[in-house]
């Protein structure tokens, strides 16, 4: 006997069909899974044994042989526990149910109840591509599917909800269409609660509208991560597009829940220094979604950046500049999203006291020298505005007078960015940052007067071509903010005076 199910697999962000054979055969009893399984796949035979068994059925006594084709892709993880028990049922003959038409996923428990798995947005959203138009899923998983359009949805709590669904003994209701609404107001303290740092305020309030990469330096005690995590709170809404791509990394990862089946805010990631290269850039056989895919459209906050491992940081460089990242290993090659504002913190020195007003600073210059050097000239390079955050006065500590809300910058962030989605619709790029050097000459129009400023500066402070791009994008955004469609010589000033500190404290 021989029946088929169709199921879906995934190799990075890609989806594809799976088809489930399994045959009956003479011969001695025995239960084969091939295909390029992993161990995963490989206990499945074990765990719909049980779950058979569990549900009140038989398992037949015969050679069985499960096929996942195609069999040249590998197959990971235990998604395919529920196709292959209902494929088994059909062909011993325990079911006459039709299940064509529909895909399955799902783990089984051993008492056949289905189990949340990874991955279930990308695979619901190629199925709807194929033109399928109902999936059955785990019910943890149900919301999280719902989102997709033109296909119903139904999560199932048993393996025998379905058997019973496909032979009309009892009824399953599609989920409903899961509604997307940004967060408003996420869960991210407020800026207001930042005492002085008027400076520090703006250069964040520029890198949200912009997309700009930014590195905070000062001295302990000064603030920079108290304005970091505060950063997400006036980044711009998330939109629908985005929260779908954003959502589809955690998916594959398996960080969403039930109660969050969707991302509604621009994600935080905040690994410590100690990560690895792979926990950055991702790793595994099959290669999972690293800090820095996770952080995709939203913000990675480096705190402490001379203490990342050299490697580490390094790895960065690639994906900054390309808004992706490519892993290679040997079963195979996989591309993972990751635009995302990079915000770095750092002391200037190993006591963190270099420069300060009034303490002195304990390192000799050979120390603070190896210190600085760990962020290298090319990793600096590609981080747009450079922020002195210095110490906080008392008159401003002991002020009763509260900053500016992160509700009325977040209101001009997103006014900048909406200029910026009308100005490059069509064109594949979402703010300022993503500007290439063939469109800044279409998009960043400049006056004679700031033209002039910008060349004194590239010829004084030795600017590569790639810092002069990126005093230009970072003008743009300033102009924007200004609501001005030309930049002139006072945005080319601000967005100037956000690229020196590397001659300070690098002496570059």
């Amino acid at each position: 006997m021989y029946a088929k199910v169709t199921s879906a697999g995934l190799f990075g962000m890609n989806a594809f069909l799976v088809e489930v054979e399994t045959d009956l055969a003479r011969g001695l009893p025995g239960f084969e899974v091939v295909g390029l399984p992993d161990a995963a796949v490989k206990e499945s035979r074990d765990r719909v044994r049980a779950a058979i068994k569990n549900t009140g059925f038989e398992v037949p006594a015969a050679k069985i042989t499960v096929n996942l084709a195609p069999a040249d892709l590998h197959k990971t993880g235990p998604i395919y526990d529920l196709p292959i028990y209902l494929s088994l049922l059909k062909a011993s003959g325990s079911t006459n149910a039709d299940f064509s038409g529909a895909v399955f996923l799902g783990e089984l428990a051993l008492d056949g109840s289905v189990r949340r798995i990874t991955g279930a947005l990308p695979m619901t959203i190629m199925a709807a591509e194929q033109g399928y138009k109902r999936i059955f899923l785990p019910a943890g998983n149900a919301a999280e599917a719902s989102v997709v359009k033109d296909i119903e949805v139904y999560g199932v709590h048993s393996a025998l909800d379905v058997v019973n669904f496909f032979e009309g003994v009892s009824p399953l209701q599609p989920e409903k269409p899961l509604e997307f609404h940004p967060a408003a107001e996420g869960s991210y303290p407020d800026m207001a609660d930042v005492l002085g740092q008027k400076m520090a305020k703006r250069a964040l309030e520029i890198a949200a509208a912009g997309g700009h990469n930014t590195l905070l330096i000062g001295p302990p005690g000064s603030g920079k991560s108290m304005l970091a995590r505060r950063f997400p709170s006036i980044l711009p809404d998330l939109t629908f597009e985005e929260a779908i791509e954003t959502t589809k990394i955690h998916s594959i990862a398996g960080t969403l829940t039930p109660d969050h089946p969707i991302i509604t805010e621009r994600p935080f990631r905040a690994p410590h220094h100690t990560v690895s290269p792979a926990g950055l850039s991702g790793g595994g056989t099959i290669p999972r979604p690293g800090e820095i895919s996770l952080a995709h459209n939203g913000v990675l906050f480096l705190d402490e950046l001379p203490e990342f491992d050299r490697m580490a940081l390094e790895i960065l460089r690639q994906p900054i500049e390309d808004g992706e990242v490519t892993i290679a290993r040997v079963n195979g090659t996989l591309t993972y999203p990751c635009r995302m504002i990079v915000l770095a913190a750092m002391n200037p020195c190993p006591c963190g006291y270099f420069g300060h007003p009034t303490r002195k600073c304990t390192c000799s210059p050979q120390k603070v020298e190896r210190y600085l050097a760990r962020v290298s000239g090319p990793l600096l390079d590609r981080i747009d505005l450079h922020v002195e955050v210095p110490p906080v006065e008392f008159a401003q500590l002991s002020s009763n007078e509260r900053g500016e809300t992160s509700a009325s910058i977040r209101a001009r962030v997103n006014k900048a960015r909406q200029i910026q989605t009308e100005r490059y619709q069509g064109t594949g790029v979402i703010c300022n940052s993503g500007l290439t050097p063939g469109m800044m000459r279409q998009f960043c129009p400049v006056t004679d007067r700031g033209m002039k400023l910008l060349q004194t500066a590239f010829d004084r402070m030795g600017l590569s071509a790639r810092g002069y791009d990126r005093i230009l994008k970072v003008a743009r955004t300033i102009a924007d903010l200004a609501e001005d469609e030309v930049i002139d010589a006072s945005h080319i000033s601000e967005a100037v005076q956000f690229r020196s500190l590397d001659r300070k404290y690098w002496k570059r």
